[in-house]
């Protein structure tokens, strides 16, 4: 399975009184985050499942991606993708989709940099997801315990293009 794991754009700040799951993303972020896309759709990604958590800034998020490239996948949204959530409870919701070729998570760090490390037996923060990054892990099993291979990391940067 290849999942691939997307943290949201940059979002504004919040305003007075705003919760932080009701920040939008910016105009910049989404440029970024569609530039990153691009270069994903070029790369073969299509999900048949997209997971995202249900603040607004990542849900705006996987839209974006949905249409990005192409997806005809309903997009779902879930509490396991939360910024503090667990890891381990969030890689059980995946193993749900074990049937999908390609699974898209639309969420937040820490978990998304944690979910990663756990996926593929590294320790802590070692990978570090910056916003509009795309990593794509493959797993070899849906086993309680993954075993995974970080195959690639895109971020705006490496995505090329000017801000």
């Amino acid at each position: 399975m290849e999942v691939y794991i997307l943290r949201h754009a940059i979002a504004e700040d919040a305003a007075e009184g705003q919760s932080d799951a009701g920040r939008r993303l910016t105009p910049a972020g989404e440029k970024k985050l569609r530039r990153v896309l691009a270069r994903a759709r070029e790369g073969g990604v299509k999900p048949g499942v997209i997971l995202s958590s249900p603040y607004v800034r990542a849900v705006q998020t996987a839209e974006i991606a949905k249409a990005e490239l192409g997806a005809e996948a309903e997009l779902l949204q879930t509490e396991s993708l939360v910024p503090f959530a667990n890891p381990f409870d969030l890689w059980d919701e995946i193993r749900r989709y074990a049937h999908a070729r390609q699974v898209l998570l639309a969420g937040h760090n820490p978990l998304l940099s944690s979910l990663a490390c756990f996926l593929i037996g590294a320790a802590g923060q070692a990978i570090d997801l910056k916003k509009s990054a795309l990593a794509r892990v493959d797993v070899f099993s849906p086993a309680p315990q993954p075993r995974g291979t970080l195959v690639w990391l895109l971020t705006p940067g490496s995505a090329g293009g000017a801000d």
